[in-house]
């Protein structure tokens, strides 16, 4: 784990880093507050520092403020080190936001019990962060495919509506469903259908833009939202996400499973005064036709 040290007496910094090093700890030093700031305001800051109160430029408790008014993420762990012992500075310090407080001259085992206690507190909150993220995207995606779920996708669709009203600019959606899909679960499992789900969803994924949002609407059926196309571009798009998911999907040691799609396709225009609904009636009745034209196509809804 990385540690700054921030400490503008020479010989102190060096005995610091010298312990810090000992005991496994990658260190970064700075040798005034205003490096040590630069330091904390980087884009991988360390997840530890140990900060002397006294220092040119910023001093340690000016830098404790600054990282905790507005509280940020990732969090890093703040010892201060200081010869005030004073109970006032101590309480001056917590109040700041300092999580330890350390006097000088210090007991190196008492700074190597103080900094263990701030890693298992940072590699909790590194563990809390992780399953909040979870969670998060448990409540987002679908767990079988990975891509958003029916109530994230219609979101993202309103949204979309939304943008599209306010900037005067068209969006698209398409329907995309695959065809005889109950046959490939009949014929070879509902396990290869769930791999040939989870294959079509990140082949879709991979090709549309990256600002592009790809959800499963319900069971072999997709929607896909595409931001500022008409419906000549969206057009363009499904015939290329057509293309791609119509290569074979490749199943444990089994012969490819070969798949298509039908697509139904319908534009917002501003001004047009449609609705979610409407957009997704028409996508819908646009899919129908599609299989009833024979499948493996893309059809506009009107």
């Amino acid at each position: 784990m990385r540690v700054l040290i921030a400490d503008d007496e020479p010989l102190s910094s060096l005995i610091l880093e010298h312990a810090l090093v000992e005991w496994g700890y990658e260190v970064i030093s700075a040798r005034d507050g205003d490096e040590a700031w630069s330091v904390l305001q980087g884009s991988e800051p360390p997840r530890m520092a140990v900060l002397d109160w006294m220092m040119p430029g910023r001093d340690g408790l000016n830098i404790i403020r600054g990282l905790r008014d507005p509280p940020r993420d990732p969090y890093t762990y703040l010892l201060l080190l200081t010869a005030r012992s004073h109970h006032e500075d101590l309480i001056q310090a917590m109040e700041a936001g300092a999580d330890d407080f350390l006097a000088k001259p210090f007991d190196p085992e008492e700074l190597r019990v103080r900094l263990r206690a701030g890693r298992r507190i940072v590699e909790l909150q590194e563990q809390l962060v992780a399953a909040r993220e979870e969670l998060r995207a448990q409540a987002t995606h679908d767990s079988l495919t990975g891509v958003w779920n029916r109530g994230s996708i219609l979101e993202a669709m309103a949204r979309e509506l939304e943008r599209g009203e306010r900037e005067k600019r068209p969006f698209s959606i398409a329907m995309a469903d695959v065809d005889y899909f109950k046959s490939v679960n009949d014929r070879l499992g509902h396990q290869v259908g769930d791999v040939v789900l989870s294959e079509v969803a990140r082949r879709m994924s991979a090709r549309v833009r990256p600002y592009d949002m790809v959800g499963r609407y319900g069971g072999e059926e997709f929607l896909v939202v595409l931001p500022g196309c008409d419906s000549r571009e969206a057009q363009r798009m499904v015939e290329r996400l057509r293309a791609e998911v119509g290569m074979g999907i490749l199943v444990n040691d089994q012969p490819a499973v070969y798949v298509t799609l039908s697509f139904g396709v319908s534009t917002f225009k501003p001004g047009s005064g449609l609705t979610c609904e409407k957009l997704l009636r028409s996508a819908d009745g646009a899919l129908y036709a599609a299989k009833d034209l024979g499948r493996n196509r893309a059809v506009t809804g009107t």
